[in-house]
């Protein structure tokens, strides 16, 4: 391929990638004020649960560690800020009702309280983890967040009030002369959505600066990566506190949207969350995680809408989930991506040939797709095949 076609490449993927976020960022603008309010609730699930899997990618998609205890950030972060408004709600303008930006100052100064606790958290528990390799990481990251989830059930010192957790109501506030009914659906999506644009793209930043490059060499190959003079260590290290940080971000999201913060939020169950959407959507590519919590969501809402299906939900996600690791090595993402080039490459088929010219690439198509479905399963039979190299 020529430079002038790989620039012209270049533009067009570059161009593309702009218009659909572009696109993106109006619909979700748009999509309180068309939806029905329990929408409007799933919809701010989505963004904020869609943050914590994108952070929590930050150090296995794109660092290589897989951590089963992310619970312990995300919840963590809420019960700091649960705390801080049932304790000094008061002196911090909370509730508030209409008293001027006092309210949103005091949420504020919460949510900085409670990531600043999980951050606190992280250091030290990813100084510890990153010395150990693949299960053993994951495994004590995972007795990490059980020791929490353990301290917050039997309500240790009374201040997480056990099994039934805290509540947290917001209340008003008003902002250059503008009420604000914080606990309105409407009003938290686009404080939501302020902060979920805002962290997507530091995360976006990160993940493209010098440091994610080095992240991602680490990831690829580490042993060769410090013969290179890269501290390993330093750099999972420092990955697993920022992962930690927009893991926070989410988990002070999510509290309020759900009123409660109570201790299943720093269980295993929510530490797994994270690593199926982003199996699902797929851990190589930035916007994965959020494909797949998209993908997990709803489908868990359609799910909901049938009684039959409802009873066995797990059932039905296991079932999609092992159809996207057998077909599609990039999970949800990969499949769109695909699907993508392979309408394009039938388009440019029929434009330039007609009817024969795409009915000779369709038949192409299903012949390489057959020969790689045949591979795959000789590959699995004999045990043999190289691992691939992610993109």
């Amino acid at each position: 391929m020529s430079t002038e076609a790989v620039r012209e490449t270049a533009f067009e993927w570059t161009t593309g990638r702009a218009l659909a976020t572009a696109l993106v960022g109006v619909l979700l603008v748009v999509a309180p004020f068309v939806l029905p309010q329990y929408q409007v609730y799933v919809l701010t699930e989505v963004l904020v649960l869609a943050l914590f899997a994108t952070g929590f990618n930050l150090l296995y998609g794109y660092t290589g560690l897989l951590s089963f205890g992310h619970a312990m950030f995300f919840g963590g972060a809420g019960y700091g800020l649960a705390i801080v408004l049932r304790d000094a709600g008061p002196a911090l303008g909370m509730p508030g009702t209409f008293g001027g930006a006092a309210p949103l100052v005091g949420l504020a100064v919460a949510a900085a309280v409670g990531i600043a606790f999980a951050v606190l958290l992280a250091i030290p528990v990813g100084y510890l983890s990153v010395r150990l390799e693949e299960i053993y990481f994951a495994m004590i990251t995972l007795s990490f967040s059980m020791a929490l989830y353990t301290l917050a059930l039997k309500n240790v010192g009374q201040i997480t009030n056990g099994s039934d957790g805290i509540t947290v109501i917001l209340g008003r506030a008003s902002l250059f002369g503008m009420p604000l009914v914080l606990y309105d659906r409407t009003t938290y999506y686009f404080l939501v959505l302020v902060v979920f644009a805002l962290s997507m793209y530091a995360l976006w930043r990160v993940v493209n600066s010098p440091f994610g490059m080095v992240c991602k060499a680490i990831r690829e190959n580490p042993e060769r990566t410090a013969a290179l003079g890269v501290d390993v260590k330093r750099h999972r290290w420092i990955a697993f506190v920022l992962s930690a940080v927009f893991s926070a971000v989410a988990g002070v999201l999510i509290v309020p949207l759900h009123s409660v913060v109570a201790p299943e939020l720093v269980n295993w169950t929510t530490s797994a969350e994270p690593v199926i959407i982003t199996v699902f959507g797929g851990p190589f590519a930035f916007a994965g995680p959020a494909l797949g919590t998209v993908a997990f969501r709803y489908l868990r809402w359609a799910v909901t809408q049938s009684p039959l299906l409802e009873a066995h939900w797990q059932l039905v996600f296991g079932t999609l989930v092992l159809v996207v690791v057998l077909f599609f090595k990039q999970g949800v993402y990969g499949g769109v991506a695909a699907l993508g080039d392979w309408l394009a490459g039938l388009s440019a088929s029929y434009r330039d040939d007609g009817a024969s010219g795409a009915a000779a690439f369709v038949r192409t198509s299903a012949g390489n797709a057959a020969d790689s479905l045949r591979g795959g399963t000789q590959q699995r039979s004999t045990g043999g095949g190289s691992k691939e190299g992610s993109q």
